[in-house]
This record gives C-alpha cells, structure tokens and sequence, in this order.
C-alpha cells in the first residue's frame, strides 16, 4: 500500500477524528471525511479534504476507512448498513472500548470481508501526527505491515500488540489505571499540603523529583511479579503499615479525604494477615488478582 497514493477517510469528526484526518492530509493522503451531524469539518475541507454527504459515498472514496466515533455501539450504527461496500476494504477502528468489544466487531468485520484493525490511541488529540504519539494496535500482522505506511501518519509511537484485535483496549485501560491512580495520588497529596496554604506549583518539583525514584521500583518489581516472588528487597509489607496510618491519621485530621489510602492499607493489613509480612510491596498484586 503506497502511503503516497492511499487514499484515506475517516468517520467520525469529534476532536479526535478532526486531529486523525488533519495528519492524513498532512502526509498528503486524499482524505475523505464524514460525521453523523453536519456542520462540522468546515476546516478540514480547507485544507483539502472532501466531505461525503453520507457514510455510504465515505467508505467508498478511502482505500484505508479509520472509524472515530462516541463508542462500539455507535460503530456499529455507522457500518452495519454499508458492510457490503466495505468489503475489500481495510478498516482501522480506533473508537474507545473494551477488549471483548473489539474482538467482536473484528469477529463481525471478518464474517462480512472486511480487513480489520483494532486500534488504542493514547495520546491526545494536539499530539496526534507527533513523534510522541503512540497509538497501539492489533489485527493480522501483514495487514499491519501493509497498511502501516498510512498508519504511521499519526505519529511516530505506532505499535503492533499482535494478532488479537482485544489486546490493543486492554492495554488502553490498564495505561489509564496507571494515569487515573497517579492523578489521584497527586490531587490527594495537594489536598494535604493546601491545607497548610502550600500551592500546587510550590509542591510540584517535590512531586516530579519524587516520580522518578518511584517509577525506578518497577523494574525489579516487574520481575517479581513475573516470577511470583515477592521477598523484600528494600521495605516489607510490615513496614510499609506505620506510614501508611500516619498519612490516614494526618488526611483525617485536616479534614481530607481517607478513602484511597484507606484502601491501600486495607490491602496491606489484609495480605500481613494471610501471612505476608515480611514480604515486598508487590505482593500486593496478589489481593488485586482476587487470590
């Protein structure tokens, strides 16, 4: 597929779908564009692109049709009723969902013909085209390889998770549990020192200093994990107990919420008592599991 020639449309032109079509015509694709409501697209179109009145006459201008929409069920609506033009076609969905949503859709891209892609984008819509863009993605391998030259408009972090179109969502949620609970620690902890009328910004460098000591555990913990053994290296769970009350303690008398460190020690109280005392604080992972 020539990343010179392919001709390109995208479905769908919320902020995200706006960003993936300006890439494409960035690169100098023919770039198609269609939305459910009208009125958007407006800047799109002067730059190049060409809007379809209807998804059918979409799908029919892109060799490459990249589907950005609300959801897997507003995917649905938008290609069930063209399938038959759509067959041939290389179709790349990088609509939010679940694991188990993608692969159905690829299940049902497969049983009408179509060449499927399910993709994550985890970058936002201003970083869309970047090097640091990293959108992930999953579905037949040579299928990749050939469409990848339209792809890697998008960004320089374009990755290949394998052939299970449901890993690339996986992925995408387990990414913004580490984004979520990292905000959230941080919300926390400006809640605590704002008490004491210390500002955000003040507190920030602490914070970012303090970011990379902590990513610097994963690694070790990673292949603790991995193997499943947990001896502690630099603090056991029993260590870990005293802190943990003193934030709970310092939080509840300021009058800041106790509910995510309250979880946390719940955690650790609960894993000492099934006998882990002595062990590192990946031992957790363990209550996570449900075991």
């Amino acid at each position: 597929m020539s990343s010179e020639r392919s001709s390109v449309t995208v479905l769908g032109l919320g902020m995200m779908g706006t960003a993936l079509a300006g890439a494409f015509l960035a690169g100098g694709h023919p770039t198609t564009v269609w939305n459910r409501s009208a009125g958007r697209g407006d800047d799109l179109v002067g730059r190049g692109a060409v809007r379809a009145a209807a998804v059918g006459a979409a799908v029919e201008a892109g060799q490459v049709v990249v589907v950005c929409v609300r959801d897997y069920d507003a995917v649905r609506e938008t290609l069930e009723p063209v399938s038959a033009a759509l067959a041939g076609r290389v179709v790349v969905n990088l609509t939010s969902g679940t694991s188990q949503e993608a692969r159905d859709l690829a299940d049902w891209a497969a049983g009408h013909g179509i060449r499927y892609l399910d993709g994550a984008i985890m970058m936002t819509p201003q970083g869309i085209g970047t090097p640091e863009a990293v959108i992930l993605y999953g579905g037949e391998q040579e299928l990749f390889e050939e469409t990848r030259p339209v792809l890697d408009r998008l960004g320089g972090g374009g990755t290949y998770l394998g052939s299970d179109t449901g890993i690339p969502a996986l992925y995408d949620v387990a990414l913004l549990d580490i984004m979520w609970a990292t905000l959230n620690g941080f919300l926390h902890a400006v809640a605590l020192v704002g008490t004491e009328k210390i500002s955000a910004t003040a507190f920030l460098p602490f914070v970012t200093g303090w970011l990379g000591g902590v990513t610097s555990f994963l690694p070790a913990m990673a292949e603790q994990i991995d193997a499943g053994e947990y001896a502690a290296h630099d603090a056991t769970l029993e260590t870990h107990l005293s802190p943990l009350g003193h934030l709970i303690h310092e939080s509840r008398a300021r009058g800041v919420d106790v509910d995510l460190p309250g979880r946390t020690k719940a955690m650790v109280e609960r894993a000492i008592a099934d006998g882990h005392a002595f062990d590192g604080y990946a031992r957790l992972i363990e209550r996570m599991r449900g075991r």
